[in-house]
């Protein structure tokens, strides 16, 4: 979800929106969370095939691999597009490529590790900070301080985040620690990636910008697992996980990954960061009912802060002329 500066857009401009304006936006507004709903699932996926015997490393890795044809397909077709991403701007290039490695290389490696040592449901919480990164990014290129309401967001969604892993509690908080580390690391290749895509999508298109960074990602993952994996576990797997990684690939990564870009070239960001309000509740509820993991009190206090801060940054534009 690439993002761009805040902008402040005036009532009476927003009523003389075109109609079709406003339905391009609500397209965009329910793609962002629709992918965000779909990457949701990821974790509940990743926690089943942990438990059949399957490596973090196997898992990001082959997710990656089997979506990859499918994003060339669709980032590829129609006449032309082929010669069109060949003479694409060397920089959007480049940008992609970078944004590719550290968010669905880096940034998916360290959330699957992350995964074998935390519940899904406090692993997307923690993964939903990265709108407030990016807010903190934004101010720092920009060379602007934050508002006082920014500011404020972002307070309230680190005391979220303190709260969410346990911090009011020794045990939970210990074990929660190294695992929300990783996945705060991981949620900063997010707000990079979403950061750089803000800037470039324009230029390549949103499925040919995600087309390169997802082959660089792919290929990085490859070239990792072969030389620290374990590839002959592959060989191993049962037609279940085999069924299972590829409707993870599809699913959970091809999709989403699509609909989210394609949203936040439509609306924006800091809307798509709103819409994507609904990634943290989903997990939680699916992550009850399937892997019968229960959050605390202080914990479901922590992820509503989390929505709450995100909620704040967005609300604190008021109409200006």
């Amino acid at each position: 979800m690439p993002i761009a500066a805040i902008e402040c857009v005036s009532a009476r401009a927003a009523e003389q929106l075109p109609e079709t304006d406003r339905r391009y936006r609500v397209v965009g507004t329910l793609l962002v969370a629709g992918g965000a709903m779909l990457f949701a699932v990821k974790g509940l996926f990743a926690k089943w095939l942990y438990g059949k015997g399957v490596s973090f490393e196997a898992v990001v890795t082959v997710r990656a691999l089997l979506a990859m044809p499918a994003f060339w397909l669709f980032g590829l077709r129609g006449a032309g597009t082929a010669r069109k991403l060949l003479h694409a701007p060397r920089p959007a290039i480049g940008a992609a490529i970078v944004a590719g490695f550290l968010c669905y290389y880096v940034g998916a490696m360290v959330d699957f590790y992350a995964l074998t040592l935390i519940d899904a449901s406090i692993e997307r919480i923690l993964l939903f900070s990265y709108p407030a990164m990016v807010v903190l990014i934004s101010s720092v290129r920009e060379r602007q301080w934050p508002s006082r309401k920014v500011v404020t967001a972002v307070t309230i969604t680190y005391v979220g985040i303190f709260l969410a892993v346990g911090g009011l509690e020794q045990d939970v908080f210990s074990a929660n620690l190294l695992g929300a580390g990783l996945v705060l690391i991981s949620a900063l290749s997010y707000a990079i990636y979403f950061l750089i895509g803000a800037r470039y999508t324009h230029d390549l298109g949103s499925s040919r910008f995600t087309l390169v960074a997802m082959t660089t990602a792919g290929i990085a993952l490859a070239a990792h697992f072969s030389l620290f994996g374990t590839p002959n576990e592959l060989w191993q797997y049962d037609t279940p996980v085999w069924l299972t990684l590829i409707v993870m690939s599809i699913v959970c990564m091809f999709f989403p990954a699509l609909m989210q870009a394609e949203g936040v070239k439509r609306v924006g960001a800091q809307r798509g960061s709103v819409a994507s309000t609904v990634g943290p509740p989903t997990t939680i509820l699916l992550a009850a009912v399937l892997l019968d993991e229960r959050l605390t009190a202080t914990q479901l206090i922590g992820t509503a802060l989390i929505i709450a801060g995100i909620l704040v940054v967005e609300l604190r534009r008021k109409p200006s002329r």
